[in-house]
């Protein structure tokens, strides 16, 4: 009988160990990311959706905009040198195959002057940003030279043309038509004749009406203007091309991310305020890795681009995504506040209602991203923060009996949200911020815990 006593008193002070409770609570925390990481999937499910129907959106306005052009385009013959063999004599010959290739000749001058009026576009539950653009673009081009090796009889200068290339010829609106010095040159799509010359399928080809033969006999510089009105989505970009390329943009876009090979001027990228945005580039040919002119095929030259994306800022699944990957720290600190105050007042917290409260605490992610479908983030996180503090500081009550235990847990978990909330807002300051809350949260652990005796545990 007795050792039976001495069993049950060593397995009630295990029991009561703080050390074993530490330990309890560390596997629930532990158990409590499964349910995170569900969470932290369904919120990329979401986002994938959301995703999903913007691109769906956008592709039925118009896509992003890269344009380059124009593009003087002349075909030339060129004489191949072929081996053949003589199906009878079985003795090879050279033979010159004659074949048409092009010369591509880029202007000495282009200046793009761009207005966007962006607006947002919804479906369901979505938004994106859209806009319609105002192009207007101007320049010089000037006498192409052809190589030495091209023979003037070979050039076909009667068969010379303008082209302008760009990623989104459904999002034209007006018919594009471009005014060379006296003569006026209607544009029409050029799809077959893009492949077969091995020009990037990256872009679809505008190209114009046959030019004047003795056009650049005339002059030695002319000039270039046309006009272009564009839907599109994401973003505006264009291609140096110009010996000197000038581009003015102007919107009332208040998020822009300048991006691609060239920034804008210093003084441009400050011209941003509620009203939207100005920017100005100033590019020579210099600063580019490609030359005036290409024979033979016109390469992709994309990756010299430069522009503007109409961005979104952080949106609600964004800001739910980075919530959440602070969830274990949330977790772990409001099951600190309760060791903390088991362990000074002695009074005892099974497993089960540490494994409640975390439960709860996990809801209050599903509630977030839930309400911030339907209305902004602000309110969903205030809807959700609101109701899983008073359940769990109702609950306190009930499991604690103290009404000042139920309000330090309300403290607690309404300044670990808070703090929360204002790191997710922050983006050059966050991890300051973030560094400074927990060295704060740290020292008031450090403070409130140094009461507790550990010797017996």
């Amino acid at each position: 009988m007795k050792e039976l006593n001495d069993i049950s008193k060593q397995t009630s002070r295990f029991r009561a160990s703080l050390t074993v409770k530490m330990f309890t609570i560390g596997f629930l925390i532990l158990i409590l990311l499964i349910p995170l990481f569900f969470i932290q999937n369904l919120i990329q499910e979401r986002a994938y959706r959301k995703e999903s129907t913007i691109n769906e959106i956008n592709k039925k306005w118009g896509s992003n905009l890269i344009l380059s052009g124009p593009i003087v385009k002349i075909p030339y013959i060129d004489y191949i040198e072929t081996i053949k063999i003589d199906d009878n004599t079985q003795k090879t010959f050279h033979e010159k195959v004659a074949k048409t290739q092009y010369a591509y000749f880029l202007p000495e001058k282009l200046n793009i002057d761009t207005k966007a009026d962006a607006i947002k576009k919804g479906y369901s539950i979505y938004e994106t940003s859209v806009y319609n653009a105002q192009i207007n673009a101007n320049g010089l081009f000037t006498l192409p030279l052809f190589s030495k090796d091209i023979p003037k009889e070979n050039i076909l200068w009667d068969q010379a043309i303008i082209m302008i290339q760009t990623t989104n010829l459904k999002g034209i609106k007006n018919e594009v038509t471009l005014k060379l010095g006296d003569s006026t040159l209607k544009f029409m799509p050029r799809f077959m004749e893009q492949q077969n010359n091995n020009v990037s399928t990256t872009f679809q080809t505008l190209e114009s009406d046959l030019l004047t033969a003795s056009l650049f006999d005339q002059h030695d510089a002319i000039p270039f203007s046309f006009t272009m009105s564009v839907k599109g989505s994401k973003g505006i970009h264009f291609i140096p091309i110009g010996k000197e390329t000038i581009v003015d943009m102007k919107s009332n876009w208040k998020a822009p991310s300048f991006n691609g090979n060239f920034l804008p001027e210093e003084d441009s990228t400050s011209n941003i305020d509620e009203n939207g945005f100005k920017a100005h580039w100033n590019i020579f040919h210099t600063n580019r890795q490609f030359e005036q002119q290409f024979f033979g095929h016109l390469p992709d030259l994309s990756e010299f681009s430069f522009g503007v994306e109409l961005i979104v800022p952080l949106d609600e699944y964004q800001k739910s995504e980075r919530s959440t990957k602070y969830g274990l720290m949330i977790i772990s600190l409001t099951f600190l506040v309760f060791f903390i105050i088991q362990a000074v007042s002695k009074i005892n917290i099974h497993p089960f209602q540490y494994l409640m409260i975390g439960l709860a605490l996990t809801m209050f992610y599903t509630l977030l991203i839930s309400i911030s479908e339907h209305e902004s983030f602000l309110k969903g996180y205030l809807i959700a923060g609101i109701a899983v503090v008073t359940l769990i500081s109702l609950y306190t009550k009930s499991v604690l009996k103290m009404w000042k235990f139920s309000l330090l847990v309300f403290c607690s978990l309404s300044s670990l949200y808070t703090f929360v909330f204002v790191i997710i807002q922050l983006e050059n300051y966050a991890l300051l911020v973030g560094s400074i809350g927990l060295f704060i949260i740290l020292s008031l652990v450090m403070y409130f815990s140094r009461k507790i005796d550990w010797s017996n545990n």
